[in-house]
């Protein structure tokens, strides 16, 4: 239990409807966590009640506040990738404001410690006037200029592999939240950051205070791993696990692919993911040599299956603030071969873990190579030491506890200088 419990005010991402992973299964980590710990969380999301774990349903000490929102991921609205994305937000954007008055309401009957963001840095629901009431704390998952500049480097490949209204609607879309994140930013207290080189990225395009930040990393449900029985199969398999979208560096895996089947190299590469709600380069794949395949979309329940019979992991991204597949790999036992980029990477032993420059192709054929043999050499020690990694810097209760810290530090420092300047709308 923490020493200060405080009570929270929870915006954001909403936790999954059961068990899994990705950005919905970091929020089920961090509420079950920091209840745990003896905070209390009011969670507001924007969508009507739906289904949640039951250790976060039945938890004495977090509560679901739902909106008005009835948007839903097969309505009639969402019959492109583009449109799922536009409405997703305009339907956020509609709901905010009754969101906000019930969190004001709620804050006058009993009031909030603090208010915590998750996922998004916009936060339409929460008004500056609050902030300089009660301390914001943001905890982003991505921003928009670093998704901006991406499409802006890829451009030349997005025209080729998608619809040019497609890419047009994407560019105004990030640009315009580039322009908000930047402003609304400035309203943090606190900016919890996944990574290291996710922190530079932010306090560079939004110029943010480094001084009022935090590097803590995302947690990862190690339990979906722990009946993990890796398999030994030939050839040797590296698989690339992520959306097939811009910035995820899938031409250069392709370029890869090539270059390893022409040196006859005994590697398998397959490529598991759907396209992204802003880009989709799985036309690109058709271009994959016979020694490599596109497997398509997979459930968050068949990912342990796949990382069991994988060797190595490849992250060939060019902008990843974190990297979510980087740790349920190593959670699997997986070796690693990623780029600068990927944040999740940062504090992980080298042993299980090599790191190449974003775009160099060359070098990344040589340590996908190298790490297949390392693994292959001594399976059992590399298996064991990529788990124990997974568990000293992403499993829950580790993440949890630091963030917890953080925000008992972030009180201390209002309450002795209480009044931080924050932009108006």
């Amino acid at each position: 239990m923490t020493a200060r419990p405080l009570r929270i005010a929870w915006l954001g991402g909403a936790p999954a409807r059961a068990e899994s992973g990705g950005v919905p299964g970091v929020a089920t980590e961090l509420l079950f966590g920091l209840a745990e710990l003896g905070h209390e969380l009011d969670c507001y999301l924007p969508g009507t009640g739906r289904e949640v774990p039951a250790r976060l349903a039945e938890h004495e000490r977090v509560r679901f506040i739902w909106g008005t929102s009835k948007w839903r991921w097969h309505g009639w609205y969402n019959k492109t990738r583009i449109g799922v994305a536009v409405t997703w937000l305009l339907a956020n954007a509609l709901s905010a404001r009754g969101m906000r008055r019930a969190l004001e309401h709620e804050h006058r009957a009993r009031p909030y410690d603090l208010i915590y963001q998750f996922s998004s840095i916009e936060g339409l629901v929460v008004s500056a006037r609050l902030t300089r009431a009660i301390p914001l704390v943001v905890h982003p998952e991505t921003h928009a200029a670093g998704e901006l500049r991406a499409l802006i480097a890829e451009r030349r490949l997005a025209l080729r592999y998608q619809a040019r209204y497609a890419y047009a609607i994407a560019l105004v879309t990030m640009g315009v939240r580039t322009l908000v994140q930047r402003r609304r930013i400035r309203r943090a207290r606190l900016l919890i950051c996944i990574s290291r080189v996710f922190r530079d990225h932010l306090v560079r395009d939004y110029d943010f205070p480094p001084e009022r930040t935090a590097v803590i990393p995302n947690p990862v449900r190690l339990a979906r791993f722990e009946e993990l029985h890796r398999r030994v199969e030939e050839p040797p398999t590296v698989l690339v696990l992520g959306r097939v979208a811009a910035r995820k560096g899938i031409e250069d895996v392709v370029q890869l692919a090539h270059g390893l089947h022409e040196r006859g190299a005994p590697v398998r590469l397959r490529v598991v993911g759907g396209p992204g709600q802003w880009s989709d380069y799985t036309s690109l794949l058709g271009e994959l040599p016979a020694s490599a395949e596109y497997v398509g979309h997979l459930t968050a329940a068949q990912i342990p299956d796949e990382l069991a019979r994988t060797d190595v992991l490849l992250q060939a991204s060019k902008y990843e603030p974190f990297g979510l597949t980087v740790a349920e790999a190593l959670a699997a036992g997986v070796c690693i071969v990623a780029t600068s980029e990927v944040g999740a990477i940062e504090d992980v032993d080298r042993t299980v873990v090599s790191e190449v420059a974003p775009g160099e192709v060359g070098a990344m054929a040589a340590a996908v190579q190298e790490m297949i043999e390392r693994a292959r050499a001594r399976p059992e020690q590399l298996s064991a030491a990529a788990r124990a990694e997974a568990a000293r810097l992403f499993a829950p209760e580790v993440v949890c506890a630091s963030i917890s810290r953080a925000l008992e530090q972030l009180m201390e420092r209002s309450e002795s200088a209480p009044g931080v300047p924050v932009a108006a709308d």
